[in-house]
């Protein structure tokens, strides 16, 4: 048997090594978690070396950056001033502000624009009925009153000055004037003016300058995006007559300037794909055939930095929207650099709401004429109401009164279905009238030649459904006749804005049935705002506007029911 002594010492051994097992594992932990420290630390010091790198990395990129803009800018100002001593005048450095540096904003402003008074601004902008809708900041955007004081923006890209003096506009229209300040220095803008005022004109040079102060060809930079095949070749043969594929520079060289390419349906896609590949800087496009290519992968538009909706009130209307929605999903973000412009004639109410999505904050709104919807006032408006019945007839009377078949003056007749297409050629060209037509069921190489044969004269009548209502710049139209009425007001300002083009006057003749009496109310307004006579048998319909269509809940607004009742006193017994 153990003694006391042995189970006392055993005891004792025991508590030992107790002890000692406690201590490793103490110093163990502690181990564990001085390595946690040291390794935190490493970490931490890894983190705070890395953030330091990027410091360094950023500031030199932003001191390269700054040092590229002040070349830029410089080489920009020494341009100038190349093309001002060849062309014999004198401008000192000086006598140009710059409001900044970057590819973003180019705009130089002359002097003359520089040292505009306050009041002189005004009148200007009260003479040519404008307003400026700006956040904080529209007295920066003072006009360009002449060609000549845009030049001073447009020295990198001469070829742009060479084609204003080529086609000796007289000075710039009010929309020109106004957005361009904006437009260079890289403001989103909404431009809203009459049709046949210089919209194109408008979006196109600070576009094409942009381009040039990127200094990346053959990527997709611009993009335009047009409701009707017409309008979208139009402004694309505005686009190479600015930017032709070679052109000669101020120094006698040659040097590529900015391509472009249209993109639209009812043709071949094989040729619109080999120009893709070519390399082009500019697309004008309609948005079906532009999503069918960006499908198959035949373009790209991440490299989009100024997008335009030309007659943006159509392309953001439920027809379009869908479309619009997708291909600016693919362009870049407003954060990543894009510059969107909206230009159109009128610019309705729910259509405000929905452009605000697709534009930065900061926007500039110009508006020529006033926010309500307005016509060309140098269109003279006749309405007469009139039985559907008798239009054939009437037609055939007005075209004696205003159509020469000697001289072969141009008129230019809507009607609102394709069926009456056939029916109103049919019977000009049985009274012998030399006449075409256009609309959307023909071929597009039968609707391209149609409507050049008409701007060149050859067939002095072209009968058009509204796929001619919109945009399209066809000289000297004297008379816009509707045989029938379009759908909304809106088309209605469209069509007669095909004459009246460029400083010109012109004649509308629009025949208005029972069948239209819901725009009798609109159509007023619209007579009353451009001072036209308003017929006294039109005050016959109940003058309201219609509202929209909601596809669940019907019309909202006053009940046809309803029109011209008067309140009535309703007294209940107590």
């Amino acid at each position: 048997m153990s003694s006391p002594e042995d189970k006392a010492a055993k005891k004792a051994r025991k508590e030992a090594k107790k002890a000692r097992k406690a201590a490793e594992v103490a110093d163990d932990e502690h181990g564990q978690k001085r390595q946690r420290e040291d390794i935190d630390s490493e970490d931490n010091e890894a983190k705070r070396a890395k953030k330091e790198k990027k410091e360094k990395k950023e500031k030199k990129e932003k001191k390269e950056k700054k040092e590229k803009d002040d070349e830029s800018n410089n080489e920009r100002e020494r341009m100038f001033a190349a093309i001002e001593a060849s062309s014999g005048t004198v401008s000192s450095s000086a006598s140009l502000k710059s409001t900044g540096n970057s590819s973003s904003n180019l705009y130089v402003a002359h002097a003359a624009t520089s040292s505009l008074s306050e009041s002189a601004v005004t009148k200007f902008r009260t003479d040519a009925n404008i307003v400026v809708h700006s956040e904080e900041d529209a007295h920066n955007f003072k006009p360009i009153l002449q060609f000549e004081h845009l030049w001073p923006s447009t020295a990198a890209v001469p070829e742009i000055r060479s084609y204003i003096q080529t086609k000796k506009f007289a000075n710039p229209s009010p929309i020109q004037s106004q957005c361009w300040p904006a437009l260079l220095s890289g403001r989103d803008v909404i431009g809203i003016a009459a049709t046949g005022s210089g919209k194109t004109l408008a979006f196109l040079v600070p576009a094409l300058l942009k381009i040039h102060a990127a200094n990346t060809m053959g990527t997709i930079q611009m993009l335009v995006l047009a409701p009707t095949r017409e309008l979208a070749m139009q402004s694309d043969v505005v686009c190479r007559e600015v930017a032709q594929s070679v052109a000669s520079s101020a120094t006698g060289g040659s040097r590529r300037t900015a391509r472009s390419v249209c993109i639209y349906g009812g043709v071949s896609k094989g040729e619109q794909k080999n120009a893709l590949r070519s390399g082009v800087e500019v697309v004008v496009a309609t948005p079906g055939r532009l999503l069918d290519l960006v499908e198959e992968n035949s373009l790209n538009l991440s490299n989009v930095r100024y997008l335009v909706l030309d007659e943006a009130d159509r392309m953001l209307d439920e027809g379009f929207l869908p479309a619009i929605k997708s291909i600016v999903t693919k362009c870049p973000t407003a954060a990543q650099g894009r510059q969107t412009v909206m230009f159109s004639a009128t610019w309705p109410e729910e259509i405000r709401k929905l452009a605000a999505s697709y534009l930065k904050s900061d926007v500039v709104r110009v508006v020529v004429g006033g926010d309500e919807l307005s016509a060309n006032h140098r269109v003279t408006q006749i309405v007469e109401c009139i039985d559907k019945f008798a239009r054939d007839k009437r037609l055939g009377e007005l075209l004696a009164k205003y159509h020469n078949k000697q001289t072969k003056n141009r008129c230019l007749i809507f009607v609102l279905y394709k069926r009456e297409v056939t029916q109103v050629l049919n019977m000009l060209q049985s009274k012998g009238y030399g006449a075409g037509a256009i609309h959307g069921d023909m071929k597009q190489e039968d609707r391209t030649q149609a409507l050049e044969h008409f701007k060149q004269g050859k067939i002095p009548l072209l009968i058009a459904t509204d796929v001619a209502a919109r945009g399209l710049d066809i000289p000297q139209v004297e008379y816009v006749l509707n045989y029938s009425f379009p759908l909304t007001v809106e088309d209605y300002v469209h069509r007669i804005g095909r004459t009246g083009r460029g400083g010109s006057t012109g004649v509308s003749h629009t025949f208005f049935t029972d069948d239209d009496k819901g725009l009798a109310g609109a159509l007023v307004g619209v007579l009353q705002q451009a001072n036209q006579e308003v017929p006294k048998e039109i005050y016959k319909y109940p003058l309201i506007t219609k509202k929209k269509t909601d596809k669940l809940y019907g019309d909202f607004g006053p009940k046809a029911d309803l029109a011209g009742k008067t309140a009535t006193k309703i007294t209940f017994d107590d």
